[in-house]
């Protein structure tokens, strides 16, 4: 039974930097910070329905051996003492990697996956699992098995998914860090529609792995799909990322490459996009998108409104690829072990994509190669896109559920989320201004392995933009 938490601290609100500073000049205590984040817990996720396992007791534990350890450290690792969150998909020794399928309830995870591990070597404290939808594949985060994660703005409206429940916990003071992936927009979707920020990594920077996995994964699953952290401020991605982003041999396409490269000296020239002309999209993105720009060229940046190649063409072509390989592979344990209502999503989404043959899968490979190719020339103009997340503010929680046609409108306004995963290159969401629900924001785009530079162009942004965090906390 979980033990009560009596530390009254505020600390829950503090970023994972300043918890970092404080602890290495020990004005706090690790117990505080992380009693601190454990009683944040218990207090608002009964209504948020964030973390689906809480782990403050075993959490509490390893704070007080950390405060031991202290002492005797002349070095102390960058996340030593943090509190955070790993998306219940991602294997965590001794815990369920369930994906939010009740068949798998039952699965525990014999060993940590590389992020895991290397947030552990870093010092980090585990304080809990978030919830994902089954299969990690809704843009909702709801299942069978834990239920409706919230949208801590308005509980009418999605969390975003798969990454819901990560993102509804970190905005809300449920640790400073959440860990979860991204295969469609998983991160940054969920960043969007919960305020705060999130960064896919470029493909291949952040080993992936699950001990517990039986077969592997799926050859665009794995070319597309990243790990990367959620943060309420983007120094904290910066730092999140740094601690997992370290080589692993279990991943097959994990490149050891030091992304912190030295910044690329201004004036820096940024794209400002919309998107694919024609599409509709709400002025609330506009908006944002023009803020942004405003506040990079007040800071010396050069700003054009250009878009980049085949907007429209790649979207679309991931939501090709990534769905015929869903219903290729993952139909037979679809059927197996899904719920109704995901089962008929999934048909939703068949109905809404082209689903491709042999060649037309092949064919799309190539194109993907060639699409790849006119961004990184567009990338040396531009090394820096803005770019809408989604077309529309957040969608209402289970719309998915509705139709076919729903499912297609769905699709067609996250068309700049699927588009960076196709590419395999970094982008990091961040709010940029107040909305008459949650908070607007972009995704800031750049060429591979640049994500020094991606976090250097969000933090700039908020800079200007300012906490509007504090909003939610208010109410």
């Amino acid at each position: 039974m979980a033990q009560p938490i009596t530390d009254n601290s505020s600390l829950w609100q503090w970023s994972a930097q300043d918890l970092g500073l404080a602890i290495r000049r020990r004005d706090v205590s690790v117990v505080d910070v992380v009693a601190a984040a454990v009683k944040r817990l218990r207090s608002v996720n009964p209504a948020l329905n964030a973390v689906t396992s809480d782990l403050g007791d075993l959490a509490l534990k390893e704070a007080s051996a950390q405060d031991i350890l202290l002492s005797e450290l002349k070095d102390v690792p960058e996340l030593f003492g943090i509190p955070i969150t790993i998306k219940q998909n991602i294997d965590q020794r001794g815990q369920s990697t369930n994906n939010g399928i009740v068949a798998l309830a039952d699965l525990i995870a014999s060993d940590d996956a590389p992020v895991v591990k290397n947030a552990k070597d870093q010092g980090a404290v585990i304080i809990g699992r978030t919830n994902t939808p089954e299969f990690s594949l809704r843009y909702m985060t709801d299942n069978p098995l834990f239920g409706l994660t919230y949208n801590p703005w308005h509980a009418d409206l999605t969390c975003g998914g798969s990454s819901g429940g990560a993102a509804a916990a970190v905005a809300m003071g449920i640790g400073a860090i959440a860990y979860g992936n991204d295969v469609g927009g998983s991160l940054r979707y969920p960043a969007y529609c919960c305020g705060v920020a999130a960064i896919k990594p470029t493909s291949g920077l952040v080993p992936a792995y699950n001990p517990s996995q039986k077969s592997e994964r799926s050859p665009l699953v794995q070319m597309m799909s990243v790990q990367g952290p959620l943060a309420r401020t983007v120094v904290d991605l910066r730092l999140a990322l740094r601690a997992i982003a370290q080589p692993n041999a279990y991943d097959p396409l994990n490149v050891p490459i030091t992304w912190e490269k030295p910044k690329i000296n201004k004036p820096i020239r940024v794209a400002l996009t919309y998107g694919v002309a024609g599409k509709p999209i709400h002025d609330g993105v506009k908006d944002a998108i023009d803020r942004a720009g405003i506040y990079l060229a007040d800071q010396g940046y050069n700003i054009d409104y250009v878009d980049p190649p085949h907007m429209e063409e790649a979207g679309l072509l991931w939501r090709s690829l990534i769905m015929t390989e869903a219903k290729t592979i993952l139909s037979p344990a679809i059927q197996m072990m899904a719920g109704d209502d995901f089962k008929k999503i999934m048909e939703y989404c068949y109905s809404s994509t082209d689903i491709l043959d042999l060649t037309g899968y092949m064919n799309g490979l190539m194109r993907r190669f060639a699409i790849i190719r006119d961004w990184k020339v567009f990338h040396e103009t531009y090394p820096v896109i803005i770019a809408p997340v989604s077309y529309q503010p957040p969608f209402t929680a289970r719309a998915d559920t509705e139709s076919a046609e729903t499912m297609r409108t769905m699709f067609d306004a996250q068309i700049p989320l699927g588009v960076v995963n196709l590419l395999g290159f970094p982008a990091a969401t961040l709010p940029v201004c107040p909305g008459d629900t949650v908070p607007w924001g972009v995704q800031v785009i750049t060429a591979p392995f640049q994500e020094a530079l991606c976090l250097d162009v969000a933090e700039d942004i908020e800079r200007s933009a300012g906490n509007l965090l504090s909003a939610l906390w208010e109410k």
